[in-house]
């Protein structure tokens, strides 16, 4: 213990006596601690970000889309297609689906006054709310009853209402989609962006029949796609089977040919956004890996420079007495406090970054105790793996001929 705090007390010596050579050589370490504490803790705050906006579609809900699938023969490829009556069977049929909705949308122009927007428009079924957890804050959802009756209401959401009505209340106006006029009824409760990007309160919902008629005309009961409702998180794989195998009764897919549709659940979109943040958060760590490298390097140049400067202080510690292992030490410990210093630097200002990174994108991102070890303990490990030639170098000095160096 003596021998390491007389270690210690000679490395800050030698490093106040070369103040600006140490500050350059710890910048490198620095920087790549500095990147190390950002990107982990940037990367998992942004994951728990995207994880929370997943589950608040719902994480028992299931995606039903149609697939273009090829088919043997002239007839080439062919795109799948959902009905209504799929979306009924499934929820007659299937014991692990709470709900099914069937779903329409266009991109259109909405008219208020002389206002005009353009935005989302979709056509839905009122268990579409639960199921996608939207919540009406102003006004009410349409009934049953105006989805029978194809009744012209509406529901819009904050953005669109911001846009048209401004500081108005929009329930109980009338806006145009096309050449009809709908009554708005509701305001959808603000959801914010996506996973993807897409504003998910840019959007105007209104009963399937009432846009079926009058905003898009399609087939008699096609749908761009289904949404399903499980019955709970632990029955989302059972949903899925269940669908799959009514739909492919349903579309007379014989076994061993590729279904004309696809089930998606929020748990393989949630793997997906983690494998593209693990790639980013893999990247960015190896660019904060090399940074270590070259501050490493930066360490041993700096640490052979100092023993070439102080040979002859070392032939004389040599022959009054000290062990090659005093010396050994001396630098290693000299060449580790350098790398820890940039590495308290780098924990210091990563984490402050950090912190105003993650206020400024509205994310929870704190600096784990995990990244900081790991960042202190590479710090101090650069320092030992790039001292330690130096260090050697100096203990196996012949002192005579230490001595005689000038």
């Amino acid at each position: 213990m003596k021998l390491l705090l007389g270690a210690i007390r000679l490395a800050l010596s030698a490093i106040a006596r070369h103040r600006l050579r140490a500050a350059l050589t710890v910048l490198g370490i620095l920087i790549g601690v500095t990147a190390v504490v950002m990107v982990t803790a940037l990367a998992g705050g942004a994951s728990d970000s995207v994880a929370g906006t997943i589950d608040s579609f719902g994480s028992n809900l299931l995606f039903i889309n149609p697939e273009t699938v090829q088919q043997s023969g002239a007839r080439g490829k062919v795109t799948g297609r959902l009905t209504e009556a799929d979306g009924r069977a499934i929820g007659q049929g299937a014991v692990s689906v709470a709900h099914v909705v069937p779903w329409l949308s266009t991109q259109s122009q909405v008219v208020y006054g002389d206002k005009n927007t353009s935005t989302l428009i979709a056509g839905t079924t009122t268990p579409y709310f639960p199921i996608r957890r939207f919540n009406v804050g102003r006004g009410e959802a349409w009934t049953e009853n105006d989805e029978t009756l194809r009744t012209k209401v509406c529901v819009v959401g904050t953005t669109v209402a911001e846009k048209l009505f401004g500081t108005e209340d929009p329930v109980g106006r009338t806006i145009r989609i096309g050449r009809s006029p709908y009554r708005v009824i509701g305001v959808l409760e603000s959801k914010g962006n996506s996973p993807f990007g897409e504003d998910q309160d840019d959007r105007i919902l209104m009963p399937i029949g009432s846009f079926r008629a009058r905003v898009m005309h399609t087939s008699p009961g096609r749908v761009d796609m289904l949404m399903a409702g499980a019955t709970s998180d632990q029955t989302t794989l059972r949903a899925t089977e269940q669908i799959t195998s009514i739909l492919r009764q349903r579309h007379r897919i014989t076994p061993g040919r590729d279904p004309d549709f696809r089930v998606n659940t929020q748990a393989e979109i949630r793997e997906a956004q983690q494998a593209i943040a693990d790639v980013l958060s893999a990247l960015l760590l190896s660019v904060a890996a090399v940074s270590l490298i070259v501050g490493g390097i930066g360490v041993m140049n700096i640490m052979l420079v100092s023993v070439a400067e102080r040979t002859r202080e070392i032939g004389i510690r040599l022959s009054i007495g000290a062990r090659e292992h005093d010396i050994l030490v001396q630098f290693l410990v000299e060449a580790v406090v350098l790398s820890m210093v940039g590495g308290l630097l780098g924990i210091g200002i990563g984490s402050a970054a950090t912190i105003g990174l993650g206020r400024a994108l509205d994310i929870h991102a704190v600096p784990s105790a995990t990244a900081v070890g790991i960042a202190a303990a590479t710090s101090a490990f650069i320092g030992i793996a790039f001292g330690f030639l130096p260090a050697q170098k100096a203990a196996r000095l012949d002192p005579i001929e230490a001595l005689r160096q000038e």
